[in-house]
Formats: C-alpha cells, structure tokens, sequence
C-alpha cells in the first residue's frame, strides 16, 4: 500500500512539473501545497490532472483544418522564433490583444426561426467594387518572413476566394505585383515618410500601380512598446544581416517607417531625389487633407477608436474608417474595438464605410461587427497563421473556414443579406 502510494505521488509530481498546469492557469503554490498532502490532496491533485488540456497532433494539411485556431500551432513551429514574436506580440504585457478577443464575449447572438435562408447573399460593396464577402484580408508587413512566398501566396487566396485585400507599405511584395497576382484591386495600406516628397511619389505610384483606395495608418503615430518582439528576437540565434543591414529590424517600434536597408520592402525604394520637405512632428488632420489633394484614390483612415475622431474624419472628408488598434500592437488601451465600434459609427453617422478589426477569429465575431453597424471585418493573424502553415493553400483554407462560419450564423439569424443584420439579432451578454 505504500509501495502504492509513494508511486502515484510521484507520477503526482511530475504531472504537476508539467508546463500544461501552467498554460491551465494553475497556480505552482496550489500544486506544490498538495504535494505535501495527505491522501485528500493527492485525490484533489487528480482531479486538476484530469483538467488538463489534451495535446493533439497537430494538423497536416489544409484541408484538416476545422477552425483558425488549428493553424495557429503549425505556423508557430514552421516560423523562426523572431518571426514569431513580430507575428503574435502586441503592446507591453499584450493585454489589448486579449481585450480584442474578450470583447466578442461581452455580446450574445438572437437566433431567429422559420425564415426561408435556403439563399443568402452575404456580399458587400466598396466604392463600386462587389465581393462576396465582407470579410476583408488586412495589411500585415513582411509577409516573406513567415513563408517564402509572403504576399503573392496571399494575392492569390484573395483572387481565388474574390476578397478584397489590403496590401502593406512594409510588404516584401510591390504593390504592382500584388495587383498583377490579385487581377484585380488591391487596397495600399500607408505608412508616412519624415519627407512628404516621398510619401507623395509612395501614393502616386499606388495609383499609377491602379489601387482604387490608400489606407492611411494612424494608430502607431506614437510608437509602441513591443516587448514580445523584443523578448522573442533574443531567442533568435540567426544572422539576420542576410535580409537586415545593421541587424534584425525592430518594426512599430518608433512609428515611423524610414528603414536605411529595403532590400526587402520594395514599396519604399526606387523614388526620386527630390528637394527633401521634411514633416513638422507627427501627422494631424492637416496631412489627411494633403493626402487628399494629392491623390484621386479614395483615402480611408486606419485606427480611428472613438466618436470624436470619427466625426473629424468624416469633416475632413475622408472616404472611410478602419476601427482598429492594430490588433494590440499600438496602445494598451485595454479596449476591444468591438467595444469601440457603436461609438465610431455613431460619429460617422451612416456617411462612410467602416470595417473593423481586431481578434476576429470567427465568423460569429464578424457577424457581431456588422449587427454593431460596420460595413465589413478585417482579418490579419489568422490568415498569417495560414500562410505560415501551409502557404497560399492555407490562407485559402482559413477564408473558407471564416465564410463558412460567417454565413452560418447568418442562416441561424434569419438574415439573408448584410443589410437584414442589425442590434436586434444581438444582445449583452
């Protein structure tokens, strides 16, 4: 009997050593006191064992993806550690980035019954241009460093799956090729130069490129604090001077994009020597109305949080909103911008599109947005995960999946169009 117990308090202790308690939240004192239990704790000690998450193998192909999440573990161990950390880390302690998923939860959904939703039409219409989706591929730079083949791969989901996508100032693909890749409109997501000649000439060849709208980013003005990035960039062992003059390159941190070596971001090379007209501080309402006259692309602005700023934009003429806070990786808000959301819209008052983002990991978060007004949702570190994973094959995978579940809540809403979606179909949680 002791023979007995002395083993299973052993086979105990090294559950409890196991890195599984601590990614269930268990707290190492709670273990260790029961530990030095009698026969109680080591029942009570089997029961936390018996919470423990399951491993499971991870998936192998595309095709066996039954939501996001499962491409999230593959596209981790496939990507360099440095990679990875750029990809998953937010602001400070990344708490913004869990607010952006907590904050689907603070919303139920109202299924409605015996309505005919045989037929569906979940399309959306921007500036002229029809998709069947209102799910949007959102700008993420370096695509390269997470698959060889970066942004084509994703040019090339979007054109087979038909979703409007947005490409990257600090994208390791062109905007001419994304165009090309895509065959069809390819939103430029900008990042502002400390000269304006440059921005200018950055805008214009976007519109020569024949991209119908630039997105203007305005949530990492500021810089952020992106310790996960440096923390996980340390653990990289790599010589990163074959892709980064001067080593590895530190993005977001100073919000400002005026890199000395674009070997690999070919949208900030190749301009004109021009009389330099260097910026006076960092941009205000007064660049959103150059940008304007400079340029006959529609100009959206990008991290717009709060009804006041939604006003302005819309006094400033601008042709649309991006609720976002760049996932977490800008300020630690702690806010979720499905929290955001109602306020933006109601500063926009029906004017402009909006399309949200921000932890949207399932089609019933989109379908939240949309019931809170937004005119579409913006996807970015799940279609990475795709990529990363399986390349263009896996970001198709995770569009289908997103759809998929999309337009299943919408049949189970009674909704057969995007316009049928309103606060009625959702309530507080």
């Amino acid at each position: 009997m002791t023979t007995d117990r002395s083993a299973r308090r052993r086979f105990l202790a090294f559950v409890a050593s196991s890195p599984l308690f601590a990614a269930a939240g268990f707290e190492p004192g709670l273990l260790s006191g029961l530990l030095r239990g009698g026969r109680d704790a080591d029942r009570d000690l089997l029961d936390l064992a018996g919470h423990l998450p399951v491993q499971e193998s991870l998936i192998t192909r595309a095709q066996d993806g039954l939501d996001v999440f499962d491409f999230e573990p593959v596209a981790r161990k496939a990507i360099p550690v440095a990679h990875w950390g750029y990809l998953a880390g937010g602001t400070d302690d990344d708490a913004t980035i869990a607010a952006n998923r907590a904050g689907f939860d603070r919303w139920v959904l109202n299924p409605r019954r015996l309505i005919d939703v045989s037929r569906i039409d979940a399309s959306v219409t921007f500036f002229g241009t029809t998709y069947p989706t209102p799910i949007v591929i959102n700008p993420v730079g370096s695509q390269k460093a997470f698959h060889a083949q970066g942004e084509v791969a994703v040019a090339r989901a979007a054109r087979a799956k038909d979703h409007l996508m947005v490409l990257s100032t600090v994208a390791t693909t062109s905007i001419e090729d994304a165009i090309a890749e895509r065959g069809g409109p390819v939103w430029f997501q900008l990042y502002h130069q400390s000269d304006w000649s440059v921005t200018k000439q950055m805008v214009q060849r976007a519109e020569r490129a024949g991209a119908p709208a630039i997105v203007f980013t305005v949530d990492l003005l500021g810089g952020s604090n992106r310790v996960t990035l440096l923390r996980e960039s340390r653990k990289d062992t790599r010589e990163c001077t074959r892709c980064h003059l001067g080593g590895p390159p530190l993005p977001g941190l100073t919000g400002r994009v005026d890199a000395a070596d674009n070997r690999r971001k070919p949208n900030l090379k190749g301009y004109e020597k021009l009389p330099p007209q260097l910026e006076r501080g960092t941009p205000t309402w007064e660049f959103v109305d150059r940008l304007k006259q400079t340029t006959r692309m529609k100009v959206l602005v990008k991290g717009i949080v709060t009804e006041e700023d939604a006003a302005l934009a819309v006094e400033h003429g601008v042709d649309g909103l991006f609720v976002s806070n760049h996932g977490g990786r800008a300020e630690n808000s702690r806010r979720a911008t499905i929290t955001s959301l109602p306020e933006v819209v109601k500063g926009a008052n029906g004017r402009i599109p909006i399309v949200c983002d921000g932890g949207f990991r399932r089609g019933t978060d989109v379908f939240k947005a949309l019931a809170l007004g937004a005119t579409a949702a913006g996807i970015g570190r799940p279609y990475i995960w795709g990529l990363g994973a399986f390349g263009q094959e896996g970001v198709e995978a995770v569009l289908t999946i997103l759809r998929k579940e999309f337009e299943l809540t919408m049949k189970q809403s009674g909704t057969t169009t995007l316009s049928q979606i309103s606060r009625r179909h959702i309530a507080p949680a």
